[in-house]
């Protein structure tokens, strides 16, 4: 069974730092092109970042050169270090293959940017 269970959200103040992991269970972890996606309130889940099984990584616009997104293949994580947060990067975080499949969103973890 394929699982994906994301943790590390919380309340950061505008300019804070948060650091997400997420634990995969039920694939071939090292093979995969993994995504860390967000859903704001009454906007569609979107993809924020990627890397590839050799490691490469691409970007939103709207967080190049504050996210970066890392995996540790021994360990079956995927991270995403998010640093400089904005207010608009409030959302619930998931973590999924990339593209994402159906069956295989988690609860997400919650991410709130305020003041």
């Amino acid at each position: 069974q394929v699982q994906f269970v994301e943790s590390g959200g919380g309340l950061v103040q505008p300019g804070g730092s948060l650091r997400l992991s997420c634990v995969a269970s039920g694939i071939i972890f090292s093979i995969q092109t993994m995504g860390w996606y967000r859903q704001a309130p009454g906007k569609q889940r979107e993809l924020v970042a990627h890397i590839f099984s050799g490691g490469s990584t691409n970007y939103a616009d709207s967080v190049k050169g504050r996210f970066t997104i890392s995996r540790d293949n021994r360990k079956n994580t995927v991270a995403l270090q998010m640093n400089s947060l904005k207010p608009e990067d409030t959302a619930v975080y998931y973590c999924n293959l990339v593209p994402g499949a159906q069956d295989y969103w988690g609860q997400g973890t919650q991410v709130t940017v305020s003041s």
